[in-house]
Formats: C-alpha cells, structure tokens, sequence
C-alpha cells in the first residue's frame, strides 16, 4: 500500500509542474521568512519598550510616600 502511495505522490509531482512547483514554493518560503525576520525584531523592540514602562510603573508606586488610612 504505501508503494502504490509512494507511485502516485512522485506522478503527481511531476505533473504538477516537477522541479518547477519546488522552486517556486521555495521562493514562497523566502519571502516568508524574510518577513518573519522584521516581525521578530519589531516584537523584540516592542517587548523592550513595554518592560521599561512596566518597571518606571512599579518603581514609581514603590517610592511614593503610602497615605496613612482613618
């Protein structure tokens, strides 16, 4: 069974456009991964900005004078 499936995938490849079909999903992939890379250092400046906030909050909170409660 799993010759006759390993027979009809190469026809189909072959069919489809062989060598061809790889080389353009290859491409697809390129360009795929080149937009990755920008969306990764974009997350990666964004994920800097947003600790630097969170710890002015925090340290802010701590040095205010607490109020005392009635």
């Amino acid at each position: 069974m799993g010759v006759i499936v390993g027979i009809l995938i190469f026809f189909f490849f072959l069919y489809f456009g062989g060598g061809k079909a790889v080389k353009k999903v290859g491409e697809g992939l390129t360009d795929t991964g080149k937009k990755m890379e920008v969306l990764e250092e974009t997350l990666r400046e964004g994920k800097e900005d947003v600790i630097e906030g969170i710890e002015k909050r925090l340290f802010k909170k701590e040095k205010e004078p607490q109020k005392k409660s009635q």
